[in-house]
């Protein structure tokens, strides 16, 4: 007696063909080790790798038609980033198995540079907004979302989360301070990160008004100050003037203690191209899934997170994220 043949449906061989073409060119494969902390647009993929724009349209595509990129719209540009793996679909193990062989490979330091002068010229952009406004900070910060749209909802969380006495806090970004007096009651010391002496100038006035002695006011560039460590790590509105900013998360989950916490308010994902020019974002807003893969890879655990709806079509994230007690922070720079 003959069994039959256990055969494969066109479709499914065509999806797993699409995965090992897209696989199979060497080009692609460091399109998706530069993409596994950040996101592109096809002209910077073009300027890292020095190929026509074109040239890397069609690369992109047979990525994307593989399932290995998704895209985002940021205003009139489309970004490309690493798509994740589902372990329950087709290829999905494949997919997974390609991503981890993928992330051991070492870019030519020449790509490294060229990456290194795209987020360079992303943070610089973000600089120069800095430098250019002051008092009409917080009027363009509430064309979009200004502290009294979230701060209940932050405070919550953080109450929520009940520090012990002596724990100690910092801001990322502190912006105009406003958020200072809210920190500096509920923790011993509070140290607040800022590379803008514009901004920092505006958050000196804030701790002066309110007699804000614990609060350490810094100018220094947060990704490359050693000498700060956190019970609580805060970062409101900040994440989207990174130039890197799943790097950059991951840098500063290391100025979390071990069984401390990270939070993060920050826009959900959207459309408004024109927040670039009024308030100096570079990204506009973030998925939840990114932030959470973000974080996770960063060797933090995800917590509770807030989702605020706003009237202006804007949607902001409140998020927790904890290291672990007894884990070790990594990463002294």
């Amino acid at each position: 007696m003959n069994l039959p043949v256990p055969s494969i449906r066109q479709e499914q061989s065509d999806a797993l063909a699409a995965l090992c073409k897209a696989g199979g060119d060497p080009l692609r494969l460091n399109v998706l080790r530069a993409l596994a902390s950040d996101s592109f647009g096809v002209l910077e993929l073009a300027q890292i790798f020095a190929i026509g724009q074109s040239g890397m349209s069609h690369h992109l595509k047979v990525l994307a038609q593989a399932g290995l990129v998704a895209t985002r719209r940021e205003g009139n540009a489309i970004f490309y980033r690493r798509a994740l793996p589902d372990g329950l679909s087709l290829g999905g193990k494949l997919h997974a198995a390609l991503l981890e062989e993928v992330d051991g490979l070492t870019l030519a330091d020449d790509v490294q540079a060229r990456i290194a002068q795209v987020q360079q010229r992303r943070a610089a952009t973000s600089q120069d907004f800095f430098l250019r406004v002051e008092e009409k900070f917080r009027a363009q910060q509430d064309l979009i979302a200004g502290l009294p749209q979230y701060r209940e909802s932050l405070l919550a969380l953080l109450d929520k989360l009940s520090f012990e006495a002596g724990a100690n806090a910092l801001e990322v970004g502190p912006g105009d301070g406003e958020f200072l007096p809210e920190l500096a009651r509920r923790f011993t010391r509070v140290t607040a990160l800022d590379n803008s002496p514009t901004m920092l100038d505006l958050a000196r006035r804030v701790c002066e008004r309110e007699g804000l002695a614990n609060v350490n006011l810094q100018l220094a560039d947060a990704l490359s100050a050693t000498d700060v460590e956190a019970d609580c790590v805060v970062l409101n509105m900040v994440l989207h003037h990174f130039s890197a900013p799943a790097e950059a998360l991951r840098q500063l989950a290391n100025r979390v203690k071990p069984g401390g916490s990270l939070l993060v308010t920050e826009l959900c994902s959207h459309d408004q191209s024109w927040a670039r020019e009024a308030c100096g974002d570079i990204w506009l807003g973030f998925e939840q899934d990114d932030l959470a893969r973000w974080a996770s890879a960063a060797g933090l655990a995800p917590g509770d997170s807030l989702y605020v709806g706003l009237r202006n079509g804007f949607q902001i994230q409140v998020r927790h994220f904890q290291r672990p007690a007894g884990d070790i922070t990594i990463g002294k720079f």
